[in-house]
């Protein structure tokens, strides 16, 4: 499989844990890992543990002192896979709507490659109405779908929307690289 430059954007939810064993084999099979972490995330996994697994700090602000044209921009022009995972139903609504109220959703308007989301929230969330409806238009927009899940979810209930496991994920991501090739 051939390198390429892949970007794991992590948002805030507990299933963010999952997202350093992602980036960790994606290192391992030769890509070029960039991490971006939104405000939440770093809630849940700090960004030592990322700047570690890609061997780079990750990318926090949209004013990051390594872009001078601004991460989103330089980001966006470099990514040739867009990652999200976990996504959360917050994320889903921004892309959705074409929202650009922080880096990552800035970035997600901002690139032109394939986008692979993971989502992950309770099951009450996942089944709301207006989820869904965000699910149907990013679907007709092109995004790329792994799970989720049903399974145990944090909120101590067993439902769907539980994140899809790091080898599912990277089962999806060769069969997008694959069909880039």
């Amino acid at each position: 499989m051939k390198s390429r430059t892949i970007i794991v954007a992590v948002s805030g939810g507990i299933a963010a844990y999952k997202s350093a064993i992602l980036v960790s084999r994606l290192v391992q099979q030769g890509h070029d890992v960039w991490v971006v972490l939104t405000e939440c995330a770093m809630q849940f996994v700090g960004k030592a543990t990322f700047s570690a697994l890609a061997g780079r700090p990750p990318v926090v602000s949209l004013f990051d002192f390594r872009f001078s044209l601004g991460a989103h921009i330089e980001l966006g022009d470099l990514v040739e896979l867009l990652i999200v995972a976990p996504a959360t139903s917050r994320v889903l609504a921004s892309f959705a709507h074409g929202s650009s109220d922080d880096l990552l959703a800035t970035l997600y308007l901002n690139r032109t490659c394939p986008v692979l989301i993971a989502p992950a929230m309770s099951a009450k969330m996942w089944k709301q109405p207006a989820v869904q409806r965000n699910v149907e238009q990013l679907t007709r927009d092109g995004v790329h779908w792994v799970g989720p899940e049903s399974g145990w979810l944090s909120c101590r209930q067993v439902g769907i929307g539980r994140m899809a496991e790091p080898e599912q994920i990277l089962v999806a991501i060769s069969n997008l690289i694959d069909a880039m090739e």
